[in-house]
């Protein structure tokens, strides 16, 4: 017994002194410890990324179990949760956000976060081990289409979220409130839509089946919903009508449908609905205006409609009184015209004046031109198209009220007319008659 005592002692001993020359020959032949592969913290190793709203994470978030000195313990396996820690937009994180670690690390596949913010941090924790924050990052909205109105703009995301700012005293933003934002909020609803137009004090859209839906001001019944009452949240456009686009003016909407029939709703006073002289002066309904045109876009303005027909003609109807119609007359009508000069158009935008793209590039305007907003270097009127002659090629273009801007087909960005506010973009308060570069390259 004791001779086999001895054997055990001496077999201790032997094993001791193996594991203290093994710490010792890891770390540079000094005699010591090592320190246990035990959990002790999690770390992030791969920081989240800038990205956009519902965009995922790239590359995939990383998160590291180590031991007391920091050290990733291999072979871990403890599950990890991540969350939002710093949460300035009012996010949430979307994806899978609990995995178990994998030698000693997890790695988070898919991850999104629905609110823009700036500086949106995350957490990690697993169990008793000491937490970890990531490095700070931004969830931008990446919008892909604008609209400017009257006192708003909505803008489009990839997925067919609707966010607008601004003004508010109608329910403009579509939140379900009447408070103004000065950063984008999202619309209520939870729609996917298409595409979408701020007007004077509404807002409307199409969504992705090509329902339409519209929200803010509804005293002339431009909501079409039926109703005269202002909504804070979308309301569906009655009729039962398919959507391909639709424009939101001063105080009347408008709307192509998929087989190319325009219609039209709201204030009615000028003839801008396009029924005719018996129509009423509002209508909180869709009416089909005359003609049997097809076309393939509208453009509302202040009080006027144009369109382009799926030929290239363009026609304008309801208010005349600088020439925004294009027919060589000041002359009212409450049936569309054919817009004189024989040109084939692109598109039009309909402001308190109207302007359009030819075919090929080229940009004409007519109607009031009291601070340029024509773009041909002078401030008359003009009830006929006028060439912009700035040897430019548009892709594009936008009627403000009493301002002009296009983007060219190179990209730029181009600005006309008045500047009162700076909304040429060009560092000045001056009014421009001819095209002037937007600043900021």
């Amino acid at each position: 017994m004791v001779s086999d005592s001895k054997s055990v002692a001496r077999k201790a001993w032997w094993l001791l002194s193996v594991g203290l020359a093994a710490g010792a020959a890891g770390c540079g032949g000094e005699t010591g410890p090592t320190t246990p592969a035990v959990p002790a913290q999690l770390a992030f190793t791969v920081q989240p990324t800038n990205t956009t709203i519902e965009a995922t994470i790239s590359p995939a978030v990383q998160v590291e179990i180590q031991n007391a000195a920091g050290v990733r313990v291999a072979g871990a396996r403890d599950p990890v949760t991540l969350g939002i820690g710093t949460n300035p937009g009012g996010g949430t994180l979307f994806g899978t956000t609990t995995v178990n670690a994998l030698d000693g690390i997890a790695s988070f596949s898919g991850l999104a976060i629905a609110k823009p913010g700036r500086s949106y941090a995350l957490v990690a924790s697993s169990g008793s081990l000491a937490p970890a924050t990531s490095a700070a990052f931004n969830v931008v909205l990446g919008l892909v289409a604008l609209s400017a109105g009257g006192s708003q703009t909505c803008g489009l995301t990839t997925r067919g979220a609707a966010y607008c700012w601004g003004d508010n005293g109608y329910g403009q933003l579509g939140t379900g409130t009447t408070t103004a934002s000065s950063v984008p909020v999202l619309v209520s609803g939870g729609l996917s839509f298409a595409a979408l137009s701020a007007g004077g004090n509404h807002a409307c859209g199409v969504t992705t089946g090509g329902a339409g839906y519209c929200w803010g001001y509804n005293g002339y019944g431009e909501l079409g919903d039926g109703t005269g009452t202002n909504s804070s949240v979308p309301v569906l456009v009655s009729g039962g009508l398919s959507f391909a686009a639709l424009t939101a003016g001063g105080y009347h909407t408008c709307g192509v449908t998929t087989g190319g029939a325009g219609y039209c709703w709201g204030y009615n006073a000028y003839g801008q609905l396009g029924n005719g002289p018996t129509a009423p002066v509002w209508s909180a309904v869709p009416l089909l205006v005359s003609g049997g045109l097809s076309f393939a876009a509208l453009s509302a303005g202040l009080y006027h409609t144009c369109g382009v027909t799926t030929g290239g003609a363009a026609y304008c109807w309801g208010e005349n009184g600088a020439g925004e119609l294009g027919t060589g007359t000041t002359t009212n009508s409450t049936l569309p015209v054919l817009v004189s000069g024989g040109l084939s158009f692109a598109a039009l935008t309909a402001g308190h004046h109207t302007c359009g793209v030819t075919t090929g590039g080229a940009a004409y305007c007519w109607g009031d031109n009291g601070a340029g907003q024509l773009g041909n270097g002078t401030m008359a009127n003009s009830s006929l198209p006028v060439l912009v002659p700035s040897g430019l090629t548009f892709a594009a273009l936008i009627a403000g009220w009493i301002h002009t801007c296009g983007v060219t087909i190179g990209g730029a960005a181009y600005c006309w007319g008045a500047n009162n506010r700076g909304q040429l973009g060009t560092g000045t308060t001056t009014n421009s008659t001819v095209p002037v570069l937007v600043a900021g390259g």
